[in-house]
């Protein structure tokens, strides 16, 4: 993988790069397209990273198809498939892990402990081996795609990161691996998260000044549906990721919930709504198991 991206370098071509755990869907795809005016080659890696799984997760279970994702990588334009085996990337257990710190104090941090260090630790070797000139993420995964920016400012990573739009069904669901866990019914009823959002973003809209309404309101419509168990409902800074407590634009509204057994978080931005996101036609929904 090296070997390849240095030669792309030495032929003077900007790399850019879409880390993801594969079983891909139009979200990943979108990402693809992002780094059209910025790259002119572009690298896709699949790793289902054991390091970011708790020991009650769901790694064994975890959606895997290779085959689906090459075909899906290349009709997209992906130039390279970097798609390693655990061993390739952890040949002993590692020792050294970059730590988040206050930036996972709060959402999805406290109730995944470990996670975060095992995401910036395996985003620091994948841009260690592939040497990309930018990388792009998704905001859905908002606290993952910020606190991978605050790795490459504060350690210096010369690497522009491109943090996307959440890219939503027609009705509004955002796009995750983790749908496929979703029986027919859970899939209906899993829409009240970004229903959720919507009323919460209402009531900034109507002159909500205090989080603690917007967090009721949105807290309100999970409750209607028994099968939701919300896990958390917070409004942050964008920057700090810490609650905050007065009302502004650009804060960030998010939620994480099981649904049955799958667990699936989204968030909003206040001042943008699901309006600010990505979505799409009935056309070109992906196929989910």
């Amino acid at each position: 993988m090296r070997a390849w991206s240095r030669a792309a370098r030495a032929r003077g071509q900007r790399i850019g790069l879409v880390p993801t755990m594969g079983y891909l869907h139009e979200g990943h795809l979108r990402l693809v397209d992002h780094l059209a005016e910025r790259s002119d080659t572009r690298v896709m890696s699949i790793f289902v990273n054991p390091l970011q799984f708790g020991p009650k997760e769901d790694l064994a279970s975890y959606p895997r198809d290779l085959a689906r994702d090459r075909a899906l990588a290349d009709a997209r334009g992906i130039d390279c498939l970097f798609a390693p085996e655990d061993r390739a990337m952890y040949p002993q257990r590692p020792r050294v892990r970059l730590t988040p710190g206050e930036l996972a104090s709060h959402l999805d941090g406290p109730w995944r402990p470990g996670h975060f260090e095992g995401v910036l630790t395996v985003v620091a070797k994948l841009f260690h081996i592939i040497e990309p000139h930018a990388a792009a993420f998704g905001r859905k995964d908002v606290q993952q795609a910020r606190i991978i920016r605050g790795m490459v400012e504060e350690l210096n990573f010369p690497i522009e990161i491109l943090v996307t739009p959440i890219v939503r069904e027609s009705d509004g669901l955002a796009l995750s691996s983790r749908n496929s866990y979703l029986s027919p019914s859970e899939r209906r009823i899993a829409v009240s998260l970004s229903m959720a959002l919507e009323e919460g973003h209402r009531r900034y809209r109507s002159g909500a000044g205090m989080p603690g309404e917007i967090v009721a309101a949105v807290k309100g419509v999970l409750q209607q549906e028994r099968v939701i168990v919300p896990q958390y409902v917070e409004l942050v800074d964008q920057d700090t990721l810490l609650p905050v407590t007065v009302v502004e634009a650009d804060n960030v509204l998010a939620v994480a919930a099981f649904i049955g057994k799958t667990r699936l978080i989204d968030n909003i931005i206040l001042g943008r709504g699901l309006d600010g996101d990505e979505r799409l036609p009935l056309s070109a929904k992906p196929a989910l198991r």
